[in-house]
């Protein structure tokens, strides 16, 4: 009779209901390009040195992302090239000149990127 009247408080055992939802949606890379957007447009990735000091700076034009999905793009390339970077304009900028990388690491994440510029 003891048992019957126990009702579970907290339980961090999964919903049997959420393990089979969780198992079919595969989660998305957030700085994977839209598929509906960037479709047929590449990403320009192009070096700026002008009104900078002198410094150079890796420039990626044309990324049809929401403004979370730009972010975690920035993010990615500042961990995988380990230098600093930040979003204007709704343009990426990587500090130095990293084109070639970058081109790269975009293709790899589904992107049509080219190296624009000299």
């Amino acid at each position: 009779m003891a048992e019957k009247s126990r009702r579970l408080v907290y339980s961090t055992d999964p919903e049997p209901e959420t393990q089979a939802a969780s198992a079919e949606a595969t989660p998305r890379n957030p700085a994977a390009p839209y598929p509906t957007r960037q479709q047929g447009k590449p990403v320009r990735v192009q070096l700026e040195r002008k009104g900078r000091g002198g410094k150079s700076v890796s420039v990626i034009t044309g990324v049809l992302s929401p403004a979370h999905g730009r972010q975690a793009l920035l993010k990615l390339l500042k961990n995988k090239l380990g230098t600093g970077g930040a979003l204007k304009d709704d343009n990426v900028e990587i500090q130095g000149d990293h084109r070639d990388k970058i081109v790269e690491l975009l293709k790899e994440l589904g992107y049509q990127a080219k190296k624009a510029g000299g």
